[in-house]
């Protein structure tokens, strides 16, 4: 779209981004964090507010087995993070939901673990789901080792030697985590409790607090091991090298029906995102501190790129074409010295680049922009409630519909490719799956994620009563069709959160729910996105982010694209 007066050139304000063409799936999953991004909040707030973390126990054995625990001082009140290692077999190792191991176990908790509460964690703590926790955890996590990495990092250290950095960027990480738990589940303390107690204000900053100390906890451990295998002539890991490991992730089905059931937090979360993007296209001149700092996190980005590998073909593709355009990304430059640049570049992209290199310049664009985008970090949260206008007519209902929904009209819900597929949630541990409707058992346990359905239902039924549609309301409506209660109380609800609502099919044959994922994860601040099919995906978190030691407010946060060569 073109923001200028053809006659006068003069900027006419750029809107934010249409919802349809941002929620498309597609585009969601070509997100790449910025520094509105949880895990960048968090550190910055870290570095802010002179977070202090110190190892307080550190008892493990010549196997790694033990416990540690963490103190995290801040300027509210102290909590503790608490770590039980454990010896995990072969055959019990896996990243699905489903195990009952892990290489290592955490909570994050507000009470002091002395003799007894640390006896109380331990004995509930490594059983995770199966545990009872308290009000006084808030996080409860579990992670295995890297089984390409660990090993060799702590042989390398125990012999005196550095790990080869290459290898050590093609993994990325010591640990991968396979579940972060918080906001009340299994006995946890919920968000609205944390809220209240005034440290953690804003959506998932426990849950990155927790990823970010697994990580502090990986380099010790593998120090600590190495130690014990050579107590002579063993070394450290090199502080830039440990900058260059994040904290892996599996994530799967799990996340995805997270973006339908919340949509008032979505659309709040996207919403800050494009107002941020939208404060920078209304820069009217660009500095050359600016122009070079847009040059540099570029090809940061480049480096970034060539180091981010997947083992899938599409992703794969997609990187591909995204290292070739920032490779020849000179001719956007020329809009950088005119007025309005940003707004003439964000059009130049439009026209002449990849959906994901697009998004990656949005990222970067926000990224040099903090004095203008900052202030919007503390706009991320919602109060995920709706309620039931009874009163309202239902000509009122359907003219929301066909100004707000006209997305969900737009397929023939009649055809079989269109509602091929159906989400479920397994008996053993409620974990989301993606069925083939007319294939498998099981539709009749569906979870309701086919919002566009759900619309176009409504749609037809509303259209039965079009004769005396005009003098009937929402109540008298649902007298006679009580179904359609929750998806009219939905678009009620979220009048007023335009990007609530994922404008795609997520019933089709072609549904990917990787790219629901990739969305979420991108607000969390993951990088090296690496789908293992359509259905879950591998990422890093923390990539690049100053240790413990390094939480300082002048050089804490300049790491959106980590990379070797660009120097951690």
């Amino acid at each position: 779209m073109n923001y200028f007066d053809k006659t006068s050139e003069q900027l006419i304000e750029p809107p934010l981004r249409s919802p349809e063409v941002v929620m498309k799936l597609e585009r969601l999953g070509a997100f790449f964090p910025n520094r509105l991004s949880f895990a960048r909040s968090l550190v910055r707030r870290m570095s802010a507010e002179n977070w202090l973390i110190t190892r307080e126990k550190f008892d493990l054995n010549d196997r790694g087995i033990g416990t540690a625990v963490y103190k995290i001082t801040t300027p509210i009140f102290p909590v503790w993070f608490v770590v039980f290692a454990d010896h995990l077999d072969v055959s019990e190792r896996t990243d699905r939901v489903i195990a009952e191991k892990w290489d290592a176990t955490f909570t994050l908790t507000t009470r002091e673990p002395d003799v007894s509460k640390l006896q109380y964690l331990r004995e509930n703590i490594p059983l995770q789901e199966a545990g009872r926790c308290t009000s006084d955890e808030i996080i409860l996590s579990r992670a295995n080792k890297s089984v390409r990495l660990f090993d060799y990092v702590a042989e390398k250290l125990a012999s005196g030697q550095q790990p080869n950095p290459a290898k050590l960027i093609e993994v990325g990480y010591l640990m991968r985590t396979t579940a972060v738990y918080g906001n009340g589940k299994f006995g946890l303390a919920d968000f609205e409790y944390m809220q209240g107690q005034g440290l953690f204000t804003l959506p998932f900053q426990a849950e990155m607090l927790c990823v970010y100390l697994a990580r502090t906890f990986s380099f010790d451990w593998v120090e600590d091991i190495a130690s014990k295998m050579n107590p002579k002539s063993w070394c450290r890991l090199d502080d830039n090298l440990k900058r260059g490991l994040g904290v892996g992730n599996a994530t799967g089905l799990g996340m995805a029906p997270f973006l339908v059931n919340h949509p008032k937090l979505i659309s709040n979360w996207i919403s800050t995102r494009e107002r941020a993007l939208q404060r920078v296209k209304k820069v009217e001149t660009i500095s050359a501190k600016k122009r070079t700092q847009f040059k540099k996190v570029l090809e940061q980005a480049k480096n970034h790129a060539k180091e981010w590998s997947t083992t899938d073909q599409r992703q794969a593709i997609k990187l591909s074409i995204l290292i070739k355009e920032l490779e020849n990304i000179k001719p956007c430059y020329q809009h950088l010295a005119s007025k309005n640049g940003w707004c003439k570049l964000s059009n130049w992209s439009i026209q002449n680049l990849s959906i994901e290199t697009q998004e990656l310049i949005n990222s970067v664009l926000i990224e040099i922009y903090p004095e203008l985008v900052d202030a919007l970090e503390t706009e991320t949260g919602a109060v995920e409630n709706t309620s039931l206008i009874p009163g309202m007519m239902l000509e009122e209902l359907e003219n929301i519909i066909d100004s707000d929904y006209s997305w969900a009209m737009t397929f023939n819900t009649r055809e079989k490719k269109n509602t091929a597929r159906f989400w479920y949630a397994s008996e053993d541990k409620e974990e989301p799956r993606f069925g083939w409707r007319y294939l498998e058992p099981g539709a009749e346990k569906e979870m309701r994620i086919g919002i566009a359905q759900e619309i176009q239902n409504l749609k037809r039924a509303l259209k039965q009563k079009r004769p005396d549609k005009s003098k009937l309301n929402v109540a008298e409506f649902l007298i006679s069709k009580p179904k359609f209660r929750e998806i009219i109380q939905r678009i009620q609800s979220l009048q007023k959160y335009p990007y609530a609502e994922i404008r795609d099919n997520l019933l089709a044959d072609l549904c990917r729910p990787i790219d629901l994922l990739r969305c979420k994860l991108a607000m969390f601040g993951a990088t090296k996105f690496d789908p293992k099919s359509d259905l879950w995906i591998r990422i890093t978190l923390f990539q690049g982010a100053p240790l413990k030691e390094q939480l300082d407010p002048k050089t804490a946060d300049n790491w959106l694209f980590p990379s070797q060569k660009s120097g951690f």
